[in-house]
């Protein structure tokens, strides 16, 4: 099997994985939402920042480096360094995840009083300390594999962590109510560390079994020291980059309740307004994204290797057919969320203010599709610099407004701070790409006709509706769901009547 057909098959087991694990998420989401509320929703999503902050510190740059030496090492046929590597890489971030999670917990009652200004997340960030270094080694265990693109123990790993964490948040629910006592954000966070205890013991047992079929053992390990300053060279900018724009979405997070505060509402309507926004509407908008993930993990291989060859020709028609895919999913999914925006809050969520953040978040899908994807391709040419400026200037932006703006528009002036922060991201990656590939813009074919396509869709899909309307027996969930496949597949026949294709044999040829 070649390179390209190991990567596109990789790709589709990854994204087959991840659309499940949202798909379950989302549903575990909308479970979540009835057990413990908006304002429970509130609280649960005020502890991820510090969690993300551990992870970055303890981990992202780490799992970088693994991934990095690991392929070399392959590439030179050195399977007793590549492994040495990840071993020592692993125990690395292990100590560190342990000192991390020694620190949440012990200073648990100052990070809930003083930084996060709740103390109702202190059994929270107790139990989540646990899970730091479950994770790290969790992940350490995906970037070996990923560099040995094996990438089935990753999507198991990915699946069996968010089966466990459903399963247990129930348990844990039902055990609640038959005791009556009500169920509190707490029982997420123990959902949390048994997924990531599940995921860990997986991971182990995946990459022992390798090590094993390789006759590796620890002690075969030489120099560890001198390994460890070969990857501490490679992990400590990335982790820079990660903590630093983690800290800045950490001060955004936590800012938001306590500026909406200063707005008129009370702590509760404050952390519900935000609950219902974070977990809630942001993760509905954000599951179509998980088709732009896969289109970047198949695109980036064939710009680092258009760009080791000076392919500049490639590199200008993989960004081109970058941005008319995201573009096309991205004004889709504005017309989908901004018409039914509304009636899927209230059917999933039985809340009507996630329809309306869900109706104005629908004008940043094609933006939020268009960044990660543009970055990814950044990174993968090497301009990682100027991608983490872009983002802290994006994330800057959006402090700003929360700041200024947020007491005085509530949360509506953050959500359009949202949408301007991202206008800002998806030009300064546009810009930053067409300094260095000279890209032609189609505006026709990437905007007006798919808009039109939209609208055009979303018009012949009132007309049938009214035929479903009729039949009372269906579900009012079952209804939705068969006009929003009507619209979509409306939209992909208009797109094909006006010459636009969905498949692309340029992109075909790139990747293989």
């Amino acid at each position: 099997m070649g390179n390209g057909q190991r990567l596109i098959r990789g790709a589709f087991i990854l994204t087959a994985a991840g659309l499940l694990t949202r798909m379950i998420g989302f549903f575990y989401r909308i479970f979540l939402s009835h057990v413990i509320g908006a304002e429970g929703m509130g609280i649960y999503q005020l502890i991820f920042p510090l969690n993300m902050l551990c992870y970055a510190l303890t981990v992202v740059g780490i799992q970088t480096a693994i991934s990095r030496f690991v392929s070399a090492k392959i590439a030179l046929n050195d399977s007793q360094g590549a492994n040495n590597s990840f071993a020592v890489g692993t125990i690395f971030s292990l100590i560190l995840s342990c000192a991390a999670a020694w620190a949440m917990h012990h200073f648990a009652p100052f990070l809930s009083e003083k930084i996060l200004m709740e103390p109702r997340t202190l059994p929270m960030l107790r139990l989540m300390a646990y899970s730091i270094p479950m994770g790290a080694i969790h992940t350490c265990v995906n970037g070996y594999f990923f560099a040995r693109k094996k990438t089935g123990p990753p999507a198991v790993s990915q699946l069996l962590e968010q089966i466990a964490r459903v399963a247990a948040t129930y348990l844990a629910y039902t055990v609640m109510l038959s005791k009556g006592i009500k169920p509190a954000p707490v029982i997420a966070v123990a959902g949390m560390l048994c997924g990531e205890l599940v995921s860990m013991l997986f991971s182990v047992a995946a990459v022992t079994w390798n090590l094993q079929a390789q006759k590796f053992t620890p002690s075969s390990i030489q120099h560890p020291f001198y390994i460890l300053k070969d990857i501490l060279p490679i992990a400590a900018p990335a982790t820079a980059n990660r903590v630093l724009l983690t800290l800045l979405n950490s001060v955004e997070a936590i800012l938001i309740p306590s500026r909406l505060r200063m707005s008129g509402l009370n702590t509760a309507q404050a952390f519900s307004i935000y609950g219902t926004f974070s977990g809630m509407a942001m993760p509905l908008v954000l599951f179509p994204s998980t088709i732009t993930n896969a289109v970047s993990v198949m695109l980036l291989p064939s710009v680092s290797e258009a760009q080791a060859r000076g392919n500049l020709r490639t590199i200008r028609r993989t960004v081109e057919a970058t941005l008319k895919y995201c573009l096309l999913l991205g004004i889709f999914s504005t017309g989908l969320f901004f018409f039914y925006g509304p009636r899927l809050g209230m059917y999933l969520f039985h809340n009507s203010t996630a329809g309306l953040f869900i109706r104005i978040l629908s004008f940043i899908c094609p933006f939020l599709y268009l960044d990660a994807t543009l970055s990814s391709i950044l990174h993968g040419l090497g301009k990682t610099g100027t991608c983490f400026i872009n983002n802290v200037l994006g994330v800057s932006l959006r402090i700003l407004l929360i700041i200024f703006v947020v007491p005085i528009e509530g949360i509506q002036g953050y959500l359009w701070g949202l949408l301007a922060s991202e206008l800002l991201l998806a030009a300064l990656n546009l810009g930053a790409l067409r300094r260095y590939s000279k890209i032609q813009f189609d505006t026709a074919s990437w905007l007006l006709k798919p808009a039109a396509a939209m609208g055009i869709a979303l018009g012949l899909t009132l007309f049938f509706a009214k035929f479903f309307h009729k039949l009372s027996f269906l579900p009012i969930l079952i209804s939705l769901g068969i006009e929003m496949c009507i619209c979509s597949v409306l939209y992909l026949i208009i797109l094909a009547c006006m010459g636009i294709t969905i498949l692309n044999r340029q992109i075909k040829k790139n990747v293989l």
